[in-house]
């Protein structure tokens, strides 16, 4: 074991806080009218873990209450991104299955965070990104399971 540097882990901790802050921001200026950052990362969470999902999971994974999760859900489905159906398995719950509208959705502003994205990358030391990649899967593996 190393001897940790609460004050490094912190200056880590900020800027990783900064930039989540900017990126937002960044996303949120490329969403259509009337959606937020938060629901799109619901349509994310959707598309990368597939269809089907039961809203107190998704929930739990965004430490968020189900009545938020639900009221979320609830918003993107009357905007046609997402589609609620009957839990087979369990008849007094739903569960989530993004729409193509939804996906199309994901697609277009994907694309449109493109030239930003290549924009950003041109002024970075790619190689290094990349090293970082597996020390912050590392760390956010150990906080998702930190968290109960």
């Amino acid at each position: 074991m190393h001897n940790a540097n609460p004050r490094l882990i912190f200056e880590v901790f900020k800027e990783i806080g900064i930039i989540e802050q900017l990126s937002r921001a960044q996303l949120e200026a490329r969403l259509p009218d009337g959606l937020i950052a938060p629901q799109f990362a619901v349509l994310s969470h959707l598309s990368n873990r597939g269809d089907g999902a039961v809203p107190i999971d998704m929930a739990r994974a965004f430490q968020v209450p189900k009545t938020s999760m639900t009221h979320t859900l609830k918003g993107l489905a009357a905007k046609g991104y997402i589609e609620l159906r009957e839990n087979p398995k369990d008849g007094r719950s739903k569960t989530v299955w993004l729409t193509q509208k939804g996906r199309d959705l994901l697609e277009d502003v994907i694309s449109r965070m493109g030239p930003h994205l290549v924009a950003m990358m041109s002024s970075l030391d790619l190689e290094k990104l990349a090293e970082m990649l597996p020390t912050l899967i590392a760390l956010r593996k150990y906080l998702d399971a930190a968290r109960d």
